[in-house]
């Protein structure tokens, strides 16, 4: 970690919280699609995510906190017993393999569809709606207008991601992740380009931050801030979803998550090669990493070199790799050992089926 009289490398442990990572090369959330219709984990997501069981720490794709909060097709969820027991199966199969495995938790706020809903409105801090298409059952749809959550239903929301993750745990998860980012429901509430309210949720920095605040520390109350932990992305659009002056935001985000005692904290912020489009700033981890007393987190698109440069200037204390972990399982094996990465295959992403999941070798 920051601090340490020698800068530590991917290949060093590093203690998440409650949870003692061998290696810092971190498995990024990534949804997959696996699941049934009914959002119920299934046996090849168990093989799956054994198979990263090397990873420092697993971070799970995003997971639905409630009916309300998930729209992406064969997603699972976290708030029925079925669905506990499917992915207890999951961390079993992970812990029998010797690795360590968090729940990422997620309400996707406006990007949900109404056809996830029987047609009722998604919700979202006000009535906005996400440009582009929603992924559905019948295919890609127009997204629809959300309506804005009135101030007495927030405290359901926010017992919504404490119940979720106290189910994370019966399920055998070693802790949580709130999903923060990405233009979803907190991060809806967090920027002033989706976030037009008038009340104690909307305005000025302090009240943004207030379902972030409220949500992380319901969940660490309830499983324990040493197994909570955080994901932010702040620089950039993400689903239509930006604001105009980041860099306090997120400063008062890592001060207020730091004030609580999370586990860790993950930043999201590609990398300026276009690959994203326009409309990203220059990273901003470096000058938030002294805001926050936990582990830093680094994501996006990061190779081995560009890793432990993060790491030895002591911008972040691991990183969270995603698209790599795809087809290479064995990742931290074939970096410590300067082996060829394999290439994945975009077109089996959100497939349903084994092939560019499971069948990859090493």
């Amino acid at each position: 970690m920051a601090g340490e009289m020698t800068m530590p490398t991917l290949f060093d442990p590093i203690r998440l919280g409650a949870i003692m990572a061998p290696n810092r090369i971190l498995m990024a959330p990534m949804t997959r699609a696996r699941g049934t219709r009914d959002h119920l984990p299934t046996p090849i997501m168990a093989t799956y995510y054994a198979q990263h069981a090397s990873a420092g720490l697993i971070i799970s794709e995003a997971i639905g906190i409630s009916r309300q909060g998930l729209g992406w097709p064969y997603a699972t969820g976290l708030w029925s017993r079925e669905q506990v027991a499917g992915w207890r199966k999951v961390t079993d199969a992970v812990h029998e393999a010797g690795g360590r495995i968090i729940a990422q938790l997620w309400h996707m706020g406006r990007v949900v569809h109404p056809s996830f809903l029987d047609g009722a409105q998604p919700v979202s801090a006000s009535v906005t709606t996400a440009p582009g298409h929603a992924h559905t059952y019948g295919g890609k749809q127009p997204y629809a207008a959300a309506r804005s959550l009135r101030a007495d239903e927030i405290p359901g929301i926010v017992a919504d991601y404490a119940a979720a993750a106290r189910n994370a745990r019966e399920a055998g998860f070693d802790g949580v992740q709130l999903h923060a980012s990405n233009g979803y429901l907190i991060d809806q509430f967090l920027r002033d380009s989706s976030n037009f309210r008038g009340d104690a949720y909307g305005g000025s920095i302090a009240n943004r931050l207030l379902l972030l605040s409220e949500a992380t520390q319901a969940v660490a109350d309830a499983i324990g801030a040493d197994r909570t932990g955080v994901r932010l992305s702040p620089n950039g659009e993400t689903q239509g979803v930006r604001d105009s002056d980041p860099l306090p935001l997120f400063i008062a985000a890592a001060q207020a998550l730091s004030t609580i005692g999370i586990a860790h904290l993950e930043l999201r912020e590609p990398p300026l090669d276009g690959t994203f489009g326009v409309g990203y700033l220059d990273p901003l981890a470096a000058q938030i990493r002294p805001y926050f007393d936990g582990p830093l987190l680094l994501n996006s698109d990061f190779g081995l070199a560009r890793a432990n440069a993060a790491l030895a200037a002591g911008t972040g204390d691991a990183v969270t790799f995603g698209r790599p972990f795809i087809a290479n399982p064995d990742l931290p094996k074939r970096l410590a050992e300067g082996l060829p990465l394999a290439p994945d295959n975009p077109e089996t992403w959100f497939a349903q089926g084994a092939e560019g999941y499971i069948d990859y070798r090493p």
